[in-house]
């Protein structure tokens, strides 16, 4: 996979912006522990060098697939 910032040219460091859910139940008062966990969703890459937004939709099928696979997320 290859990802190239389109402002600084970088190809090396990303940030990568996710977000983790968890179902939490709770029961005569009592917070019981997570009893589902979700893969995170990505919200948004960044380039690390001038933190420019990546357009995601803009990568190929595989290559999103790849770095949703590397990263958990969904």
């Amino acid at each position: 996979m290859s990802l190239t910032c389109p402002n600084c040219g970088n190809t090396e460091t990303f940030l990568a912006k996710t977000l983790q859910m968890h179902l939490v139940r709770v029961a005569d008062g009592q917070v019981q522990p997570p009893l589902e966990e979700g893969r995170p969703a990505l919200f948004e890459l960044l380039c690390d060098e001038c933190e420019n937004t990546l357009d995601l939709e803009g990568l190929a099928d595989a290559e999103r697939r790849e770095l949703m696979v590397t990263l958990g997320a969904r």
